[in-house]
């Protein structure tokens, strides 16, 4: 059996404070958890609707995983101290480029579980959105297996424009893993412009490896 890579003391603090909320207040379930690798590098890529997204896809993952947060967030007294203690990647403002990239690279590098939301930025809706090129890059740039994730639910349990999350349930649906291993030896090598249009395909093939999936167990 597969060890699981060890939480430090304060990560696993907090990943059983939000197992229990999830559990308790969202009735939270997770299906085919097993597909996430639990020693080596993996980028889990998740759709994005909620601010609660990043800690549910956690507490459903029995291994540390390396969330981003915006670099400034860590001059915040307290809060700076916490997250580093969870050994969050700080990123800069463009996030996929320059030190964002070269952080979140050197994380992977090192064997570690990386979540990003191809999206980019948060569903005002709640429906999927169109992916964004900057995963493509993270991924021709990397080795780790990719393995998408859908949330479901939390939308409407905490969107933008609600002060406190309402008590709905909470999906957590996780894919098999995609490899992308001829895309990542053509960008070796391949021209700028074909470059480009690998970066885009990876994103889109990831955004639709989400959408496949379902909220139901045996979907």
């Amino acid at each position: 059996m597969t060890v699981p890579v060890k939480m430090t003391a304060s990560y696993a603090t907090g990943w059983h404070i939000f197992r229990c909320y999830f559990s308790l207040y969202h009735r939270f379930r997770a299906f085919n958890v097993e597909r996430v690798p639990l020693r080596g590098p993996v980028i889990l890529a998740c759709n994005h609707a909620s601010y609660i997204d990043p800690p549910l896809v956690g507490s459903a993952v029995r291994r540390q995983i390396n969330y981003l947060a915006r670099d400034t967030i860590f001059k915040v007294p307290l809060v700076g101290s916490v997250l580093r203690s969870w050994e969050v990647v700080p990123v800069d403002r463009d996030g996929g480029t320059g030190r964002g990239l070269k952080a979140i690279l050197d994380r992977l590098a090192r064997g570690g579980a990386i979540i990003l939301f191809p999206e980019g930025t948060r569903s005002r809706h709640g429906n999927l959105n169109p992916a964004r090129a900057g995963i493509g890059l993270v991924v021709t740039k990397s080795s780790a297996p990719v393995v998408p994730a859908r949330v479901f639910g939390t939308f409407q349990a905490y969107s933008a424009r609600m002060f406190l999350p309402r008590p709905r349930s909470l999906v957590v649906k996780f894919g098999c893993p995609l490899l992308f291993e001829s895309l990542r030896a053509e960008a070796q090598s391949c021209p700028r412009p074909r470059l480009r249009e690998i970066y885009q395909q990876i994103a889109d093939e990831i955004m639709a490896a989400i959408a496949a999936l379902q909220p139901k167990e045996d979907a």
